[in-house]
């Protein structure tokens, strides 16, 4: 990474660090970009510059997010449906305590921000939306569906559905202060089970690699 790369992700990290910590201390929607600005020592414009709004302020990584599913089952290993990929996801990130998951204890204050602000859970949507479209786009690719198909995007909806309602059932369970270890061990069970059911029915789609 260049100097100049270097120094850009550097403000872009302060940025965010600085928006959190209002967003912590005063709630989403009681921040301004402006004041974001004033406390990382930049202008509104620097801000803008790096985070159009203040939505993207919060959720500072929600590209990885939108395209986490779609990767997943391009790069699934052979041998393996897209509903197995999506499942052993799920299962490794658990397993390994990944951020992404939000069984952090500490993801619960992240959480109450969120529930706490229309705009973010709009936002929160939107990102699961997207998301849906992104693998809806992989399952055509890899199924060879015509355009006017819409079974990838039936599909995508299933699977994107169950990996959100997982991913919201943990947020549900930090946020009311449940044993992060109790959670795992629920949500883990649950997810083998659900998959199972929807691995069941789509076994050979999009077909294995």
């Amino acid at each position: 990474m260049g100097l100049r790369e270097l120094k850009k992700q550097q403000t872009r990290e302060l940025l965010s660090d600085t928006a959190m910590g209002l967003f912590a201390e005063r709630g989403f929607d009681r921040v301004t970009v402006v004041e974001v600005a004033r406390a990382a020592g930049v202008s509104p414009n620097t801000v803008f510059n790096y985070f159009p709004t203040k939505e993207d302020l919060f959720f500072d990584r929600q590209e990885e997010v939108v395209a986490h599913l779609a990767a997943v089952v391009r790069h699934r290993p052979a041998g393996s449906t897209a509903v197995d990929a999506v499942r052993a996801d799920l299962l490794t990130a658990f397993a390994n305590a990944e951020p992404t998951v939000g069984l952090d204890p500490g993801m619960a204050a992240f959480w109450r921000i969120v529930e706490d602000s229309a705009a973010l859970r709009a936002r929160l949507l939107e990102l699961g939306e997207r998301a849906e479209a992104a693998l809806a786009t992989a399952l055509a690719e890899e199924s060879g569906a015509a355009p006017e198909d819409p079974l990838p995007r039936i599909v995508a909806g299933a699977v994107a559905g169950a990996h959100r309602a997982v991913l919201g059932e943990v947020r549900r369970a930090v946020v009311a202060g449940e044993p992060a270890e109790t959670v795992r061990t629920r949500v883990e069970a649950a997810v083998d089970r659900a998959f199972g059911l929807l691995g069941s029915g789509l076994a050979h789609y999009p077909g294995e690699r």
